[in-house]
């Protein structure tokens, strides 16, 4: 062997030990870095010496000659990633589910002195009181107004559960444009991972700025990531959409051809429930499966189930869509039931309608005089007022059989335990995906007590390369300047 082989294999070992410390300072500086995984170096041996060929070196056995930093590997757990993407697009879910709903029920505000079965309650003690004292004009001016009460909260909430609709479709709309920034994102780190690959590196810091929008799209979207390795690279990742069965619904990007096929919406207005909801979802020019859709958990499905769809193109479905259809039942029946006990029309609607279709949000007053109001049959007669007083609690055919006052209740009731239940499983699903996520931060994640113990190891290991340095060099000093020199 060459008399400066030491040099050699403590020169090898000062930079391997200069590349760790390096790494383990790139750790500590991010270890507040949202979505950086720590790194390390993979230490190799270099070939030991001699190599078996021919005119090989006769010696006893192979003599190693060093080490060799072989690779900064990133210290991730893919295996952990599908679990919390898949944790991540059901929380998604039922966050978007909850926060919907939470709005409803602040909207509606029942049980309450201010909601609209308190504004039932009310017009129903201003028909008794009429009942009792038919000929008092107060009494009289007490039901209009309270007639003008009612009727002005069922505008109030319908308007109000509209305009939230409203927001929920432009929510949706903005969803549908960051993943789409997202996926265009992707596929741009998708490029320059290739070209870093093709050349022998391994591109760490891109390949956790990618992990960091996946995770975020997985929110939206139920994903599934394969990678085309190469190299010793993660390579370039080919992202799919899943229903809730784990199969392929579309590609959003393909990873070997860099296509992205990006969201579009197309809402149409149906003419049956006057609403403008969701009809179709489209990835590139393919047109997802609604009903598939629907059943993978996500933020986008979420808002879809909340804001309205139609699988047909005529039936609305959807949390406010069903519930402004009730509301609107309520308000067109009752109306209907009223003024045919009445006689003369006490309630009316803004326009023509024909249906119950926006029924709660055009009902008003159209009786403008009091002593108008049909109390009863002759004078001091107070029965009519009872009886249309009774129709609060009178079972309605086309509200299920149930009275006014039982339908809402049973309506409110419906959507509260809908509400509990999606507070519920978001409180469960966050439950899920913390424990997830602390699993891969126990992975991934910087430690700062164990990065300054590595570097303590590193640093010594530098020092002792060094010392071996030193010494290898006094041993040339002496095989140089001293040899030789008898006599002197």
């Amino acid at each position: 062997m060459s008399t400066f082989r030491g040099l050699e294999m403590a020169k090898q070992a000062i930079f391997t030990q200069q590349s760790a410390l390096h790494t383990t300072g790139h750790n500590i500086a991010n270890a507040n870095t949202e979505g950086y995984t720590r790194q390390r170096v993979n230490f190799e041996t270099n070939k030991p010496s001699p190599n078996a060929s021919r005119n090989r070196q006769e010696l006893p056995g192979q003599i190693g000659t060093g080490v060799k930093a072989g690779s900064i590997q990133r210290v991730r757990n893919q295996f952990l990633d599908v679990q919390f993407r898949g944790e991540n697009s059901k929380f998604g879910y039922y966050e978007t589910r909850n926060e919907a709903l939470a709005r409803m029920e602040n909207m509606l505000n029942e049980p309450s002195d201010t909601g609209l079965s308190a504004s039932m309650n009310q017009f129903w003690q201003s028909l008794q009181d009429l009942a009792v004292n038919p000929e008092n004009a107060g009494a009289r001016s007490v039901v209009l107004q309270r007639g003008k009460s009612l009727a002005g909260t069922f505008n109030y909430l319908s308007d109000s559960l509209n305009k939230i609709r409203g927001d929920l479709k432009n929510q949706l709309e903005v969803t549908l444009k960051n993943a789409n920034t997202m996926l265009e994102e992707v596929n741009k780190i998708n490029q320059e991972v290739r070209n870093l690959e093709t050349h022998g590196y391994a591109a760490n810091d891109l390949y956790d700025k990618r992990d960091v929008l996946l995770d975020e799209l997985s929110k939206i979207i139920p994903i599934e990531v394969t990678y085309d390795k190469q190299n010793n690279g993660d390579g370039v990742a080919t992202v799919s959409i899943v229903d809730d069965t784990g199969n392929e619904i579309a590609t959003l990007i393909d990873g070997k051809t860099n296509t992205v096929n990006t969201f579009s919406e197309t809402g149409i207005y149906s003419e049956v429930n006057k609403l403008d909801v969701v009809s179709q979802i489209k990835v590139g020019d393919t047109t997802l499966s609604m009903d598939k859709l629907l059943s993978s958990k996500g933020s986008l499905s979420g808002l879809i189930e909340s804001q309205g769809y139609t699988l047909d193109g005529q039936t609305v479905e959807g949390d406010y869509p069903v519930f402004l259809s009730k509301l609107d039942a309520m308000a067109f029946e009752f109306v209907e039931a009223f003024n045919n006990l009445h006689g003369d029309d006490f309630f009316g609607f803004d326009g023509n309608m024909t249906d119950q279709n926006g029924a709660a949000g055009a009902i008003k007053v159209v009786l403008d005089d009091p002593t108008k109001i049909n109390a009863g049959s002759e004078s001091g007669n107070g029965q009519n007022a009872l009886d249309l007083a009774d129709l609060l609690h009178e079972p309605l055919t086309d509200l299920d059989d149930s009275s006014m006052m039982d339908f809402y209740e049973s309506v409110i009731g419906d959507l509260g335990v809908i509400a509990e239940h999606a507070k519920r499983m978001t409180e469960n699903t966050t439950i899920l995906k913390s424990q997830v996520e602390n699993q891969r931060m126990s992975v991934s994640a910087v430690s700062l007590d164990e990065e300054l113990t590595n570097m303590l190891q590193f640093q010594h290991a530098y020092n002792a390369a060094a010392r071996s340095m030193t010494a290898t060099d006094e041993l040339l000093d002496q095989v140089i300047n001293r040899m030789g020199l008898v006599g002197r």
